[in-house]
């Protein structure tokens, strides 16, 4: 099972990971954890939208855009909270 992923440089730890084929471009599907402590970073990285994507135990790597986002929790800002994240990541056309 795949543990992690990079995001920009970003290690996130997954608890799901898919891997999928869309019309000839790579799809990943991850859910993970995001504590009230690192929901400020997470957040700013996502809002990117467009991300190199590193799968290190499968050596993946591309260029994807966010297509399908969700959390969990919409405020993480009180301490001691944990949300989790649903994220779906499309190789993005060149």
């Amino acid at each position: 099972m795949i543990k992690e992923i990079i995001l920009n440089d970003q290690v996130i730890l997954v608890s799901q990971y898919e891997e999928s084929n869309i019309n000839g471009f790579t799809q990943i599907s991850i859910e993970f954890k995001v504590t009230s402590n690192e929901y400020h970073d997470i957040t700013t990285l996502l809002y990117e939208g467009e991300f190199d994507v590193i799968v290190p135990e499968s050596n993946l790597e591309f260029r994807g855009r966010i297509v399908e986002y969700s959390t969990s929790v919409t405020n993480l800002y009180e301490s001691e909270q944990v949300g989790i994240f649903k994220l779906v990541l499309l190789e993005k056309k060149e």
